[in-house]
């Protein structure tokens, strides 16, 4: 009789299978974190080397310009800089009185709404665009800090359809990773320089959706060079930027 009262309680077979099957499935997710942790890891080396390579770049061409600006000064002339290839443009005005033709051009452009903005590769067909569309936009050429900022401030990625915020760099890998752009500043690297895979990068973007401009709009319906709002205003462009971001 004690003998039986000592002796190990019989487990159940199920229970047994079961405990045996937990286990097995905790070993492999144990294993599949180790593994993404190895693998965020050296994702995270590749985007900061990345990073990096893009600041040295960035830099490398601002002391080029300074230099060729002195070598033109001392030899008594002046450096003209590249013509820029990328261009800002925000809709400034509404439907009214609008024809046809025009909608259908800001449709195209994406530019659907009173202050939405998108980026856009100079060529000669934008720019017949944007002379059609002129009194209804005002554009110009972004720099780097303006690039930057829209795109991490302000940016919305197109992910089947959807309109998701870029809070991480899985999000692009997602969409942009079979381009060679994984992380956000891949991202804004192929905008600024206007890339190969710059019309990927740029239809992946959701266009900008700015504020109303700090300080209000002069004129919508004059062009900039009267005074106004509308067209080209190249590089104060950056200024107006600053004040809807």
């Amino acid at each position: 009789m004690a003998e039986a009262q000592n002796a190990a309680p019989c487990v159940p077979e199920s229970v047994l299978k079961k405990q045996k099957r937990e286990q097995e499935w905790a070993l492999v997710k144990k294993q599949e974190i180790d593994a993404t942790r190895k693998k965020n890891l050296l994702k995270r080396k590749v985007i900061y080397q990345r990073a990096k390579q893009y600041s040295e770049e960035y830099e490398k061409q601002l002391r080029d310009i300074v230099l060729f600006k002195r070598q033109a000064r001392l030899k008594g002339g002046f450096y003209v800089c590249p013509e820029p290839k990328l261009l800002f443009i925000i809709r400034i005005r509404g439907i009214n009185a609008m024809n046809p033709n025009t909608k259908k051009i800001l449709q195209l452009l994406r530019l659907r709404q009173i202050f939405n903005g998108v980026f856009l590769k100079v060529n000669k067909a934008t720019t017949n665009m944007l002379h059609r569309v002129e009194p209804y936009v005002t554009f110009g050429y972004p720099n780097l800090k303006s690039v930057r900022e829209l795109i991490y401030k302000r940016g919305y990625g197109k992910v089947k359809k959807d309109r998701i915020p870029l809070t991480d760099n899985s999000i692009i890998e997602q969409v942009l990773g079979k381009h060679n752009i994984i992380c956000i500043e891949d991202l804004v690297h192929e905008i600024f320089t206007v890339g190969p895979h710059f019309k990927e990068a740029n239809n992946f973007l959701w266009p900008f959706q700015l504020k109303a401009p700090l300080g209000g709009l002069k004129k919508k319906r004059n062009h900039y060079v009267e005074g106004g709002d509308a067209g080209n205003r190249e590089d104060y462009i950056n200024e107006l930027i600053r004040r809807m971001n």
